[in-house]
């Protein structure tokens, strides 16, 4: 499974870097085979890490409520304002290109694993009583983690914390793709005002609206899943990783390669509040274990110095 994950992950990186040296309706068909990459990779590690229940909910919540979320808002103009489509996406079914639920999806699922294992996730469960890719527990019900604690605040505390970080970590990706897709003109607002600083032609509304169906995405997919979605393990490194990438390679091609600085401001603040807790939580789980006990063990005077 890691293997299929890794090479498609590997793949979709390599398109992602193609993008900016494209243009035309060379740059949309990759757009195209991008989002459905994305697609496949999520919702593919999901069947493979989970099983097919997991999968499905994922399908049916991101892909399925995403169509129905943004046929809602080309017909009617709520939540996100009133926009219409070009037709360089590919075919659409009532207004909608067929590959923006796709592109939900896509980030919807390592957004909730990067939620996941910041608020307490860490280690899935396998039926015999130990968590795949936990750590040894400690005389005080918590683990020697990864870096992320396990007991600590009480369960709604930890949903709640939950949900509001995997629906920020996906909605302020917004802040970097409807920039970049309105400056290639695969999608135009029709009142784009008001608008944030430095981003004109986009409605406030729209990222509003992304955050709403963000937490009702969030809120309805830990259900569906059932108890494996509540939980991550080193299967999930791809996905953690996507989701790095995507905060990291998406502030430097807008700054850098697309001539967007503004949104390479807005979106690296606002995925930073799931991306660098993320980043500074895996970074710490690569310490030696020995590194990380002598972080919590006191100095004793006398017998520390002579080690």
């Amino acid at each position: 499974m890691t293997r299929r994950i890794s090479w498609t992950l590997a793949v979709l990186v390599l398109a992602q870097i193609c993008y900016p040296l494209t243009a035309g309706a060379t740059r949309a068909g990759l757009t195209v085979a991008t989002v459905v990459l994305g697609w496949l990779l999520s919702v593919g590690h999901a069947l493979f890490s989970r099983g097919p229940r997991v999968a499905a909910a994922l399908v049916a919540v991101a892909t399925g409520g995403g169509f129905a979320i943004e046929a809602i808002g080309v017909a009617t103009g709520v939540p996100f304002g009133s926009y219409d489509y070009s037709g360089e996406l590919g075919p659409k079914l009532a207004g909608v290109p067929l590959i923006i639920p796709l592109a939900w999806t896509w980030m919807a699922w390592p957004a909730w694993l990067a939620a996941v294992r910041l608020t307490g996730g860490s280690g899935t469960p396998t039926g015999h009583g130990t968590p795949v890719g936990s750590d040894t527990p400690t005389s005080h019900g918590t683990t020697a983690s990864h870096g992320t604690p396990t007991g600590g605040g009480t369960t709604a505390g930890r949903w709640v914390g939950r949900i509001a970080l995997a629906a920020v970590g996906l909605a302020a990706w917004d802040l970097f793709l409807d920039p970049q897709m309105v400056a290639e003109g695969y999608w135009v607002w029709r009142d784009a005002t008001p608008a944030l600083p430095g981003l004109a032609g986009i409605p406030v509304s729209n990222y509003l609206g992304w955050l709403l169906f963000a937490v009702l995405l969030m809120s309805a997919l830990r259900p569906l899943a059932g108890p494996s979605a509540e939980h991550t393990d080193r299967r999930d490194h791809p996905m953690l990783a996507l989701y790095l990438w995507t905060y990291f390679s998406s502030i430097l091609a807008h700054a850098v390669f697309l001539d967007l600085p503004a949104s390479a401001l807005w979106g690296a603040a606002g995925m930073a509040i799931t991306a660098v807790p993320l980043a500074v939580t895996l970074l710490r789980a690569r310490r030696p274990h020995h590194a990380r006990r002598d972080d919590h063990e006191p100095h004793r005077t006398g017998v520390d110095a002579t080690r």
